[in-house]
């Protein structure tokens, strides 16, 4: 996904007029409400797109790259995606005061005739903020689980132990405003490009997000490779991380959970491994229950969330 940002200046063009020239008036409450459309708008293809074609109606050869045999109940998913809408209302403030401090104290600039798109300098511009961002994600996280303050408010998103596509950002309020927070105090302690920046927030670090959330696995990417998270890491995350216990903290790098102890010591359960063992067979896939994910397109299944509030477990 970085290459094709790096590589398409056009493209990073066509989304400076987004972002840059239409400022929707100066207005921050115009800019929060397109900003957290946009975002639903992503979610819905990014998480939706993967849910349909790997939940709704799963093959066998499917199954056998997913890390958790079984699958959500629909009021699994219905909380999730509601669980989604409440973070998504504070992970879009950031970037919106981002846009509306555009002209002022911030130091963000704008592809244009005097900063026009530079492929080297700008490679090296992306290749700072993912490493700054992807730190700055594990810490918040480990954070999240090693102290009983903050595990409060992270506990919501541990509900999701066997999550999908959804639960990218099915977080509690305060998780999302601060790691939505990069957004805002990188413009504001150094010159970073508008473009740049959002476009790998949006479609690298919310699309490898949604891998990570996917529940499957992929075999170019297995789980014992030294450098990358896999999804395989972050199910286990889900599975066995709790309060004071951080287990694979990171979003992308390994190296962050390896230098402050927090990888798990137990025996891998990834599908590499599980296959090996005779654990995806055809016979297990057919005894597993598929469920009917139709009520989800039903009003008054959402409705009836309202009389059972989303529990924090």
């Amino acid at each position: 996904m970085n290459n094709t940002i790096i590589a398409e200046p056009i493209l990073v063009d066509a989304y400076a007029n987004t972002l840059c020239d239409a400022r929707l008036g100066q207005s921050f409450i115009m800019i929060y409400l397109v900003l957290t459309f946009l975002a639903l708008v992503s979610q819905i293809i990014f998480s939706g797109g993967l849910f349909m074609m790997y939940y709704w109606k799963p093959t066998y050869e499917q199954w056998t790259r997913k890390t958790n045999p079984k699958f959500p109940d629909p009021v699994m998913i219905r909380d999730e995606v509601l669980q989604m809408l409440k973070g998504l209302t504070c992970a879009t403030i950031c970037p919106a005061l981002s846009l509306y401090l555009h002209s002022g104290i911030s130091k963000a600039y704008c592809f244009g005739p005097d900063r026009p798109f530079q492929p080297l300098a700008h490679f090296k511009e992306f290749m700072v903020m993912w490493l700054v961002s992807d730190f700055f994600e594990f810490f918040y996280h480990w954070c999240g689980h090693y102290f009983s303050v903050l595990w409060q408010h992270h506990r919501p998103h541990h509900k999701f132990f066997n999550p999908s596509p959804f639960a990218v950002i099915a977080d509690d309020r305060l998780d999302m405003f601060v790691r939505a927070s990069p957004l805002l105090w990188m413009p504001l302690l150094c010159s970073v490009s508008f473009e740049l920046m959002f476009s790998q927030y949006v479609i690298f670090f919310y699309g490898y997000g949604t891998y990570l959330h996917w529940g499957y696995e992929l075999d170019c990417l297995p789980a014992d490779n030294r450098i990358i998270n896999t999804a395989y890491h972050h199910h286990l995350h889900h599975a066995v991380s709790g309060k004071n216990m951080p287990y694979h903290c990171g979003f992308f790098f390994k190296i962050w959970d390896q230098l402050f102890g927090s990888t798990y010591p137990g025996k891998p359960f990834d599908v590499k491994t599980e296959r090996e063992a005779g654990r995806r067979s055809r016979k297990i896939f057919d005894k597993i229950d598929k469920p009917d994910y139709s009520p989800l397109f039903r009003v008054s299944f959402w409705v009836d969330a309202w009389r059972s509030p989303l529990k924090e477990d």
